[in-house]
């Protein structure tokens, strides 16, 4: 694919540029409490302004359905941009509308816009071919190039992702090349041991990379909410523990697979457990105490992974020469059960490997938790788009930029 250096070589100045970043950050009202998406498109961002572009950035936020909610509003993401730069920052109230049109024609040379939340029109996320990219259309008639720097997005077959790159020359961002070099370093220039920590709520959300991984990964570390299928799976009591009762075949073949083809497959020894689910508003003192996984009680659900769990898991992380980490091994919302994450933050930062966090709420945990985000070999901004990639799929942004 070709990149933005080769678009900032044969010269910007006064194009209108189209940038579809991922500004899909969370937020407490109008008040966003995590901006590394943000700051990381702001290379690209800033390497064409300062090249004198008319840069007009686009994402997405949240799930709105198809038409305007002022939940969803851009708005805070293009004041953050405008911080962040120390500069103006202009703002349209629409996607494809009189003020997203007037906002454009407006910019001078090196300035930026932000134009309201994709997804506030149908045609974005639409399955149909023709809706979408009727909307494609409308949004290449405000750019004259294409940029795509919103990894978090490239897993979707959306108009401005998938059908609006065919429709002007196209470029990879900054962030884009950047996640391709690292997630190819994941796959096919894999530098050995290679551990893979895998955590979150779902062990269904994790089947097809757990698939994959099996025939990729030295050691396969499991926590969060998704070992309790596997450690139902081995016969043990789980109380009231989140638990995929559908998935204990599968997860007892992948079991049995790992001891077969030598990759070993590490779950936890002990957990935190409790009777209540902690108050993650408030964040109120939890009750809890930790038993060893094969004796949780049958009226208690587990919260973290415990002591002895946080040593196994650093000791198979400490001499790997690649680690990729997805997803909280506790529910790290809370003080009280992030232990175990803030543990495997730490042991990838005793490791002297090619580390990995990737995205999604493991991208999160490790910025609220203190970490500081440049001690790791990488933080992803797409968790979805990372576990897809890893799972061998075609990412349809990144065909689209490819073509």
């Amino acid at each position: 694919m070709k990149t933005i250096d080769e678009l900032l070589a044969d010269g910007v100045a006064g194009k209108r540029v189209f940038v579809r970043a991922d500004l899909n950050v969370p937020l407490d009202g109008t008040t966003i409490t995590d901006d590394g998406r943000i700051r990381a498109v702001l290379p690209t961002v800033k390497a064409l302004a300062e090249a004198g572009a008319r840069v007009v950035v686009a994402s997405h936020l949240g799930r709105p359905k198809g038409a305007p909610d002022p939940a969803f509003s851009l708005a805070p993401a293009a004041a953050r941009i405008g911080e962040l730069l120390g500069a103006d920052v202009r703002f349209a109230t629409d996607t494809v509308g009189d003020s997203a049109k007037a906002t454009v024609a407006d910019l001078a040379d090196g300035q930026v816009a932000v134009i309201e939340n994709l997804r506030f029109n149908a045609g974005e996320t639409a399955k149909d071919d023709a809706e979408r990219g009727a909307f494609a259309d409308q949004l290449a008639a405000l750019a004259d190039v294409y940029v795509g720097d919103g990894f978090g997005a490239v897993h979707r077959k959306h108009a401005s992702v998938y059908d609006l790159p065919a429709k002007l020359p196209h470029y990879a961002g900054y962030l884009i090349a950047t996640e391709v070099g690292v997630l190819k370093k994941l796959t096919e220039d894999v530098q050995r041991p290679y551990t893979v920590i895998l955590g979150g709520a779902k062990v269904s959300d994790k089947l097809a990379v757990i698939d994959e991984l099996l025939g990729k990964a030295d050691r396969l570390l499991i926590g969060g909410g998704m070992a309790y299928t596997f450690l139902k799976a081995k016969g043990y009591e789980v109380g009231i523990s989140l638990l995929q009762e559908d998935q204990i075949p599968v997860v007892t073949e992948y079991m049995a697979r790992a001891e077969k083809s030598g990759v070993e497959l590490v779950l936890p020894v002990d957990v935190l457990v409790s009777k209540n689910f902690p108050d993650l508003k408030t964040k109120a003192p939890a009750d809890f105490e930790t038993v060893d996984a094969d004796k949780i009680p049958a009226d208690q659900e587990g919260l973290d992974i415990g002591p002895k769990s946080r040593e196994l898991f650093a000791s198979k992380i400490a001499d790997a020469e690649t680690v990729f980490w997805n997803g909280p091994v506790g529910v790290a919302e809370h003080p009280d059960y992030a232990g175990g994450t803030a543990a495997v933050a730490r042991a990838l930062l005793n490791c002297d490997g090619f580390t990995v966090v990737g995205g999604g709420d493991s991208a999160a945990a490790v910025r609220n938790l203190g970490f500081e985000e440049n001690a790791f070999g990488h933080i992803s901004t797409g968790g979805g788009a990372s576990l897809e990639y890893l799972e061998g799929k075609t990412l349809p942004g990144l065909a689209a930029l490819e073509n």
